[in-house]
């Protein structure tokens, strides 16, 4: 029971009990009509309802509200919301629905010049109305994306300090060496289920970016968000400042970062264990993604913590399972069994080598030995075909070098190998020339051409360019979107080979399990189900990935089977629900306004 206690303009709420069976404040209001018993309780006095509004539910009120980017709905407060919040008088008269609101914000950025401009517009949005925000994104996924991550997101990197407007995110330097977890323990937020964090020594292929690679991380969790429905509220963008590199930065008043070379060797293992393991102690239950670290750190980071902690690199793994993924689906148009094609790559870094791994683990499972899973596997490097007979080979590349004679030449190494698929991860623009491409669609009637290396301007060839030299017969796709081609008296429409089909609903998956590891299997799984999800009017059409326009649909499927691998390889921490599909629906975050009265 409770009382409503109204004495010389003060309003106390005096519970005779405590309550019971868990309820809370919240959920006491929810039995109560409030609008009515403030109106009673307080004659009409405007500061007394504010008071007793704000005493039940500790919601900011007036400018505090507005400025709330969680909480703010602009113009789409009620009359009701603003006579109650001390919003009146602060807004516009009229209230907009949100649909009006995406159709103002959308006239806005269709006017704006350069895609930049529309970046620094849509961040400035997510900084002030979230829930604004992802509807928007998640309605207009297909023009938008482009905007919020791949290429424009490149750009944002390289002038980051040019247009910071609000910090967002956690940075972490050498100097905070001792005391990472206080860091952590500063982000408003206490459940934190997914981590993004970049030291931003390779963002893309744009090189070493330093701190103004915190774009990186702050961009992979909007789409987190959008594609997946994790609630933002759960996620933590990290930046580990580690110096750079870059003298252009180093020598720029408006970087963001600390102005020294980049650190190496002890300090900077001792910095990222550190990280680690305050992850542990503040966000126990947090998946930390490792995005865009160099590759001399990539593999060696994930390989000493993948079975400690709850982590995984997008660039290895979430690349792996995309272009595996795209490679299921063009099997579909080109025909064949995937263990009697031939892989060449050009370029031995993480996102090559990462696929190179994954796509012997789905060879093996046709019923090759690994052996023979990696001689379907071929690599060029900056010093050419990987054989042998190198001595300059790291562990990692090692493990796909064959028996041959050595090539110096891509295109030589066509000709020899005579690959069905060519796959670009060299960050090179134009290495897949006129020449290359005319001799791939010479030796196959459906030339595979992945050209996957980002931003645009780093991309291997253009769609237009892969239709028109193989007379439109090619089976493309590329890592940053392209305009539908027209050739050959048909209208193709390039897929882009983005990681967003993988790791949103790989976290959700992971999270919905509480695995506490996350495998290889997982991303194999994921490739397959975002295969299955491809229809047949898609590969009519060119495309060998579903329509982002479904991209919650594929998540969603994505994330069910990875619960799955969880609770079967018994790495799942929660029970298993009775319907696994409607349990992570339920998790789904819906940007959609609440109604605060």
């Amino acid at each position: 029971m409770y009382k409503i206690i109204h004495e010389k303009n003060e309003i106390t709420v005096q519970f005779e009990k405590d309550l019971v069976d868990g309820d809370t404040l919240s959920g006491f209001l929810n039995h109560i009509n409030l609008q009515s018993m403030l109106k009673k309780c307080t004659g009409g006095d405007t500061a007394a309802r504010l008071r007793i509004r704000k005493q039940l539910e500790g919601l900011p009120t007036g400018m505090a509200l507005l400025r709330d980017p969680t909480l703010n709905k602009g113009s789409a407060f009620t009359l009701e919301e603003r006579e109650m919040l001390g919003l009146t008088g602060l807004l516009p008269p009229r209230v907009h629905t949100i649909e009006e609101q995406m159709q103002r914000v959308l006239e806005v950025l269709r006017k704006k010049s350069s895609d930049i401009e529309r970046y620094v517009s849509l961040i400035a949005l997510q900084d002030r109305n979230k829930i604004l925000f992802y509807r928007l994104l998640l309605d207009n996924i297909e023009e938008l994306m482009p905007i919020v991550y791949t290429p424009t997101v490149g750009q944002a990197c390289l002038e980051f300090g040019h247009i910071f407007r609000r910090p967002r995110g956690i940075y972490i330097t050498a100097r905070d060496k001792g005391r990472v977890a206080e860091l952590l323990g500063n982000w408003p937020f206490n459940d934190i289920r997914i981590i993004v964090v970049t030291d931003g020594e390779r963002i893309l292929g744009l090189g070493d970016l330093g701190a103004d690679g915190m774009g990186i991380p702050k961009g992979k969790l909007a789409l987190y968000s959008a594609c997946a429905g994790i609630h933002p509220s759960l996620s933590l963008p990290v930046t580990l400042d580690m110096g750079t590199n870059n003298t252009r930065l180093l020598n720029d008043p408006l970087y963001t970062g600390l102005q020294h070379p980049r650190l190496r060797g002890e300090v900077y293992d001792e910095m990222i264990e550190e990280f680690i393991f305050a992850v542990q102690q503040v966000f126990p239950a947090a998946l930390i993604q490792f995005e865009d670290f160099g590759n001399r750190n990539a593999f060696r980071l994930l390989q000493k913590y993948r079975n400690l902690v709850c982590c995984f690199n997008d660039d290895i793994q979430g690349t792996a399972a995309v272009t595996v993924a795209g490679i299921f689906s063009a099997l579909r148009i080109t025909g064949g069994h995937l263990k009697e094609q031939r892989f060449l790559f050009l370029g031995a870094g993480e996102a090559g080598l990462g696929t190179g791994e994954l796509m012997v683990s789905a060879l093996m499972e046709e019923g090759l030995t690994s052996e023979e899973a990696r001689s379907c596997c071929w690599f060029v490097d900056s010093k050419g075909l990987i054989v042998k007979e190198r001595t300059d080979l790291n562990e990692h590349k090692a493990l796909f070098a064959h028996e041959h004679p050595p090539v110096l030449d891509f295109h030589a190494a066509v000709e020899i190998l005579q690959p069905q698929a060519i796959i670009g991860v060299s960050g090179q623009a134009g290495r897949f020339t006129a020449e290359i491409l005319e001799t791939m669609a010479r030796i196959n009637e459906r030339p595979i051409v992945f050209s996957l290396s980002n931003p645009t301007s780093n991309s291997e060839c253009s769609a237009e360019e892969a239709y028109t030299w193989t007379e439109g017969r090619a089976v493309f796709a590329s890592g940053s979107p392209f305009d539908p081609v027209t050739t050959h008296n048909r209208t193709l429409i390039p897929s882009q080979g983005n990681n967003v089909y993988i790791f949103p609903g790989v976290g959700m998956g992971v999270m919905a399990s509480g695995a506490m590891r996350v495998t290889d299997e997982m991303f194999l799984v994921a490739a397959r189900i975002v295969a299955g999800e491809v229809l047949e009017t898609d590969l009519a059409q060119g495309r060998i990935f579903p329509p982002l326009t479904r991209i919650r649909e594929v998540s969603l499927k994505v994330a069910v089977a990875v619960a799955e691998v969880a609770y079967a390889r018994g790495l799942a921490s929660r029970p298993r629900p009775d319907d696994l599909q409607a349990f992570i629906r339920d998790l789904t975050f819906e940007p959609q306004y609440q109604k605060y009265i």
